[in-house]
């Protein structure tokens, strides 16, 4: 059973599709289905939903996120082209629009991808602020997003390794955005206590 969306702030959230194959329409996109499902499984908030789907293009991936902070947007989050590629570039295109970088996001996202793959040393993901919104570069495989997003657990359901969206919500108390909330089951956001807000109820 899910716990009421009653009272949870609406948010503005950009999902987008970074792929110069899905966006010719070479094969279907599954990058922002994904995104769209994880985040709506996550969250109790009501979302609106801004998408994108580009090709690798550096100029083109800076424009739509600014573009996507500017519409109000509180979280930013993309798919696709972070690998080294020659044609990967969106962790170019991420911090050209930065005013912060956020390490930490890209560090626990490697982590995680390391318990199934090597190779995840080689992705270069970043995440930053721009004004009041955070941006967010992710794996490109639904499976690697989801991941990422919600951590992994054992058999029981018990964390092993946090996901990156545990702190989100937090973040983006930080830089003066809306306070998200998640259902616990599949996220649970981390807060310290002074941080927290008491739990909306069913009205």
């Amino acid at each position: 059973m899910t716990e009421p969306t009653t009272n949870c702030a609406a948010v503005r959230i950009g999902i987008v599709s970074i792929s110069d194959r899905a966006s010719s329409g070479v094969y279907a996109d599954q990058g922002l289905p994904a995104l769209q499902d994880w985040l709506g499984r996550a969250l109790r908030n009501p979302v609106t939903f801004e998408s994108r789907l580009i090709p690798d293009e550096q100029a083109q991936i800076s424009q739509a996120l600014v573009e996507l902070v500017d519409v109000g947007c509180c979280l930013v989050l993309t798919t696709g082209g972070t690998g080294p590629a020659l044609r990967d570039v969106t962790p170019e295109a991420t911090l050209a629009i930065a005013d912060k970088e956020m390490p930490g996001f890209g560090e626990q996202m490697r982590q995680i991808s390391l318990r199934f793959v090597p190779t995840a040393i080689l992705s270069r993901q970043v995440a930053v602020i721009r004004g009041q919104s955070l941006v967010i570069n992710l794996p490109g495989q639904p499976k690697a997003i989801a991941q990422t997003l919600e951590g992994l657990k054992d058999a029981d359901g018990q964390t092993l390794v946090p996901g990156i969206f545990a702190a989100v919500p937090y973040c983006i108390d930080l830089i003066g955005g809306p306070y998200l909330e998640t259902h616990a089951e599949v996220c649970a956001a981390f807060r310290p206590k002074s941080a927290q807000r008491p739990a909306p109820t069913a009205g």
